[in-house]
């Protein structure tokens, strides 16, 4: 009865410690694997929380932006900066609308679009812009559809000149914009930096106010670090892209737990089997005198109990891996129906574990029967 609770206790000790490690490699692979689309998750755009309090006065300082630059969860920090003039737009007749905008420009190496024409000099023809792909989708989907007006391709959009109309103190300066992409990091109208620059020098209505918003490059935006500094820091982002950060945490408490049950229980599974080991011996000690007397060597009396106490063990480990294989198998497919991709095999990494808890239980029924052999 001792020997099948402890193969039972081994058996359900083995499957938590593997579960821990398996559970947190399908995380590892979710987070950080080949399949997983960061070019947009990565780059969180990030402002102060509006409040009553401060309404107005949410520029953040020099302080504040190296405060970001020098967390280590955070690689690169990008200024977006506003336009500090009025502006507005006409489609002229190929496509009748007015509306008043605004600017906005980040750092190139911040855009996840590719176009030749996003440049932009005194001598340009046009002014390039990127609008969020959001626009569009608002306008196809909802403003188009309520309105009975045509829908628009991306393609069709980059075809449509747009007139754009600057206000300055000498009057109103005309421009012609075209879009040339659409993206999906930044919620915003985006223009080269070079031309940002030089229209706030030359057409400002009002003095520098210091960035109001930055956006920052990071490998895990589910970094718990991350997300617990904006919130210290009265900070804010878009909460999708790190929403991650909640299930991250819980994630690593279950594993925590896993872990602390599985090792406990392992090692409570040890010490039964080492009794179980001890007892079996005790009980046959005139049996084992008579085969020393025999001529049989303590060696061979050990080679031989290991034969009879160690295979269960590699029994009980396959049937565990077999248990694992098939649970795998099974959040395999229900990660796929949520469009999330894991591999349908155990890990290398689980593999190699197993291994090496059958190496330790290999020492310790040999360590426990030398002993007792000698004794």
């Amino acid at each position: 009865m001792r020997y099948i609770l402890a193969m039972a206790g081994l058996g359900i000790a083995l499957l938590l410690i593997l579960a821990a490690i398996q559970l947190q490699t399908n995380y590892n692979t979710l987070l950080h694997g080949n399949n997983v689309q960061d070019s947009i998750a990565n780059f969180l755009v990030v402002n102060k929380i509006v409040s009553d309090n401060n309404a107005g006065k949410t520029q953040l300082s020099e302080e504040e932006i190296e405060g970001l630059k020098n967390q280590n969860f955070i690689d690169a920090v990008g200024i977006v900066t506003p336009s500090r003039f009025k502006v507005s737009a006409s489609g002229g007749s190929s496509l009748p609308f007015y509306t008043d905008m605004f600017f906005e420009s980040v750092p190139d190496n911040f855009l996840d679009i590719e176009s030749k024409d996003w440049q932009w000099n005194e001598q340009s023809q046009f002014i390039p812009i990127v609008i969020p792909n959001m626009f569009l989708d608002l306008y196809n989907f909802g403003f188009a559809s309520s309105q009975n007006l045509p829908q628009l391709s991306h393609d069709l959009i980059k075809q449509i000149p747009i007139q754009l109309n600057i206000q300055t103190a000498a009057g109103n300066k005309t421009y012609f914009a075209r879009v040339v992409g659409f993206s999906d990091r930044i919620s915003s109208i985006l223009v080269p930096q070079t031309f940002m620059d030089w229209a706030n020098e030359h057409f400002a209505t009002e003095a520098p106010k210091g960035a109001s918003r930055v956006i920052i490059r990071t490998k895990d935006p589910s970094n718990p670090q991350l997300t617990d500094y904006l919130k210290q820091h009265n900070l804010v982002t878009d909460s999708d892209k790190t929403r991650f950060s909640k299930y991250r945490k819980v994630v690593s408490y279950v594993v925590s737990v896993s872990w602390f049950t599985g090792v406990a229980m392992f090692m409570f599974a040890l010490l039964v089997f080492s009794l179980f080991i001890e007892l079996t011996i005790a009980s046959c000690k005139e049996e084992i005198k008579l085969l020393i007397t025999l001529g049989s060597s303590p060696k061979q009396l050990k080679h031989f109990l290991m034969k009879q106490f160690f295979p269960a063990n590699v029994l009980i480990m396959v049937v565990v891996l077999i248990v694992m294989s098939g649970l795998q198998l099974l959040l395999q497919h229900f990660l796929l129906s949520q469009n999330m991709i894991i591999s349908s095999f155990l890990s290398p990494i689980t593999v190699a574990s197993a291994i090496l808890v059958l190496f330790v239980l290999w020492l310790v029924h040999r360590r426990t029967l030398g002993r007792q052999i000698k004794a």
